[in-house]
């Protein structure tokens, strides 16, 4: 079977673009992992199939896969993404709303930038001592869609992301399901520096937008940083978080970014 598809990437965070709307393609974990193989397959961190919603809140829906096959709840990232890539197939202009696991996502449409809202964040968890191979580590935790945890540290460029990042996405304390690891920096002002290890990929990304959402809004409750926080990426790009505080709890959370159309092309499944 030959599939048409559309490589899409968000401030480096590549994806994979199809349109399922008369429901032909059956994916599967296994053809998802083939596709994101950047050796044998397209190359991407994660596979995004459009499809009819089945709420009455939506206009559209998506199916995603990540990079390991299994489905995500939601990426910030990707969510652009698939905002511009509905924007051009399904003719949509100026913005929509389109169904995830984490629930409806708005989007508005600005050239080659997105924002989109995104849920309301939950489960915020602070200052917890957590026994790692390099002793105690306080991290921070939050859900944005998808759960992420927080660690700052002096110099993002040195953070042992590919030592640390493994280990706490696996740790007893984030059972059963495990969570995101984000490397945070202060940068001054309402500036931060955001290395993420991401669950699903298994490895550093060049971006990801719900990891740099819940890192700003931990950023402003525990450092005082005021909306809209700019996130310096791994990617060279600068996502911007917006969000509005009230009595501890956090709303109206934007993220706002490039998404940018990479090639169009067809592979055998």
């Amino acid at each position: 079977m030959l599939i048409h598809f559309t490589k899409m990437n968000g401030a480096g965070n590549d994806f994979v673009l199809i349109d399922n709307r008369d429901g032909k393609i059956k994916m599967t974990p296994e053809t998802a992992v083939r596709i994101c193989d950047r050796h044998r397959g397209i190359g991407a961190d994660g596979v995004m199939l459009l499809v009819p919603t089945t709420s009455s809140q939506a206009d559209w829906a998506w199916d995603f896969y990540n990079a390991d096959g299994s489905e995500a709840e939601m990426c910030g990232n990707g969510a652009r993404c698939f905002a511009r890539y509905v924007e051009r197939t399904a003719g949509v202009k100026g913005g929509f709303k389109f169904e995830t696991k984490a629930g409806v996502i708005s989007a508005k449409l600005q050239g080659e930038r997105v924002t989109i809202n995104l849920t309301s964040p939950k489960d915020l968890r602070l200052n917890e001592l957590v026994s790692i191979s390099g002793g105690k580590t306080e991290i921070h935790s939050l859900n944005t869609g998808v759960p992420h945890a927080v660690v700052y540290v002096p110099d993002a460029d040195k953070a042992m992301v590919s030592t640390l990042g493994p280990e706490i996405r696996r740790h007893q304390h984030f059972a059963p399901r495990g969570t995101n690891v984000n490397f945070v920096q202060l940068k001054g002002g309402n500036t931060i520096r955001v290395r993420t290890y991401e669950r699903g990929v298994e490895g550093e990304t060049l971006a990801c937008g719900t990891g740099v959402s819940a890192s700003a809004m931990i950023s402003a409750r525990l450092y005082k940083l005021k909306s809209p926080v700019q996130v310096h990426v791994q990617g060279g790009d600068v996502l911007e978080v917006g969000f509005e505080e009230n009595a501890g709890t956090f709303s109206n959370v934007t993220l706002t970014g490039p998404a940018d159309f990479v090639f169009d092309g067809q592979i055998s499944l």
